[in-house]
Parts: structure tokens; sequence; C-alpha cells
């Protein structure tokens, strides 16, 4: 999943992207809140986390912009104020989570993870085809009663695969939401990775194909499995 993060404190911002990243996002992050307006229409995010006080452009007036867009991002808040009518305030703008600083990061990464999966309509953390199992909550996967160890982005890259399942996604949309702007678009860093992943979920010789490629479109995980 690919994550913005608006956010002009510097000591907050860089364990937060770091922590991120480790969990296997892709994050796009800036201390500016007309940067990170700009960013939120380039880029379909599948979570936004915002804070609200933000030179260039506060939280409230990008989340409105994003609102009134028809953009639907889950949006998290990070304020330091507390107070229940601020709460309620972005909550009625179209704010999904809120959370006051000072906060864990775990507990930042727990609702990163739920708003990613109200994303995608789910609210179990497991994602299942045949024999293989992912647990978004303990970022484990299984296959045939076997743990399977990957990287954070292979584990990321099978997620939403797993996400979409039953949906041919292209090389682009992978790219979108599974690395952030470093990656050069020109690469072949989603062909590279998906042979990896395939590689690491066959157990067997017999093992059934879970990713199939779609030529010229892209791959897909059937959702008759």
């Amino acid at each position: 999943m690919r994550i913005l993060l608006v956010e002009d404190s510097a000591p907050l911002r860089k364990p937060v992207v770091k922590a991120l990243r480790a969990s296997g996002y892709a994050v796009d992050a800036t201390g500016d809140g007309a940067e990170g307006w700009l960013m939120a229409q380039d880029h379909d995010y599948d979570v936004i986390i915002l804070d609200i006080m933000l030179p260039g452009m506060d939280g409230r007036e990008i989340l409105r912009r994003i609102r009134a867009a028809g953009n639907e991002t889950p949006v998290l808040f990070l304020t330091a104020k507390d107070a229940i009518e601020d709460r309620v305030a972005g909550l009625r703008l179209g704010a999904d989570d809120y959370l006051t600083k000072s906060f864990a990061i775990e507990e930042l990464l727990a609702r990163v993870e739920v708003l990613g999966r109200r994303k995608y309509a789910r609210r179990s953390p497991l994602l299942v085809v045949g024999d293989l199992e992912l647990d978004q909550a303990a970022k484990s996967v299984r296959r045939g009663g076997r743990d399977i160890n990957l990287t954070p982005q292979l584990f990321a890259l099978l997620e939403y695969l797993l996400l979409r399942k039953g949906q041919v996604v292209s090389r682009t949309e992978i790219e979108e939401h599974i690395y952030d702007e470093m990656v050069s678009p020109m690469s072949n860093v989603v062909d590279t990775a998906v042979c990896a992943l395939r590689r690491a979920i066959t157990i067997s010789d017999q093992s059934t194909p879970i990713i199939h490629t779609r030529r010229g479109m892209g791959y897909v995980i059937p959702e008759s499995r």
C-alpha cells in the first residue's frame, strides 16, 4: 500500500516514515501543506495521514479539497489538539480517524492498517487464496501450513494482489501502490519483484501457481481458487 504523510515536524515525520516503510508501505512525505495537496492529486494513495497545523495549507483545507474532488481515500488526522470540538470538526469534514500527539508508533501503524482494509471493503486481516494465507495484522504469510518469510516489499506486493483478487492489476497500478517516488517508472522493478514473489511462495514442485500473467495487461490472482 502507498501512504501519503503530510507532517511539518521533521522529528516526528522521519520516524513515522521509517516505521511505515519497515512495515512494507511505500511512503511519500512532505512538511508543506500546499505540496501535500498537490501530491494527493497526483497519486492514488491507500491512506493519507494529515497533520492539521501545516505551513502553506492546513490539514483541514487539504481534506476539504480532497473530499470536494470526490477522493474517498481514508484520511487519518494528526493533531496536538485533543478538544472534543476539534475532533468532531475534523470528522465532519470527512476524516476517517483521529490521533492525538504524542502517540505510540504501534498505534499509528494499527490505525493505518485498519484504514487500508477499509478502502478495500474488508474487516478481517486475513487474505486467503487456496492454501495460502496472508495475515495483515501479524504481517505473516503461510502456505500449506508452512511459514513463508517475505521482505516488506514482497509482502506488500502479495497483499495488494490479494486485495485485488479476481482483477487484472497493471504494472502501473502496482508501481503506484507499492513503490514511492524513489522508483524509476522505466525500470523493470515490478516484473523482477513478481518473479521473486512467485519463487518465494512456491513451496514444492507440486505447488499450484498463485499469480498469473495476462500478457500486455498485468497480473492476476484468480478469484475461483
